[in-house]
């Protein structure tokens, strides 16, 4: 299973998404520290879920650091995160 399947199957699982996307950045870090070849070191994922209702930037935050915990010490390099409630807006691209 690749990393951003794995991810995907843990943030599906915990959080319950009404829309996830992971989008997979390494391709723009090659030669750049923490790029490890692998092609799956660099992450920018969108969540809309209704478990960060109420909650701040920083908890939000720290739900997903949770989950992704093995991935964030043992694999990913940089992650960015759009972490919203229901009926926030996710900005396009």
């Amino acid at each position: 299973m690749s990393l951003t399947e794995q991810i995907k199957e843990k943030l599906e699982a915990a959080l319950a998404p009404t829309f996830l996307e992971i989008i997979n950045e390494s391709d723009r870090h090659i030669g750049h520290a923490g790029h490890d070849g692998s092609g799956e070191s660099h992450f920018r994922i969108k969540i809309v879920s209704e478990k960060f209702s109420g909650c701040g930037r920083i908890q939000r935050q720290k739900i997903v650091y949770v989950i992704l915990s093995h991935e964030i010490n043992n694999l990913i390099h940089a992650l960015s995160l759009d972490l919203r409630a229901p009926g926030e807006l996710i900005p396009k691209a």
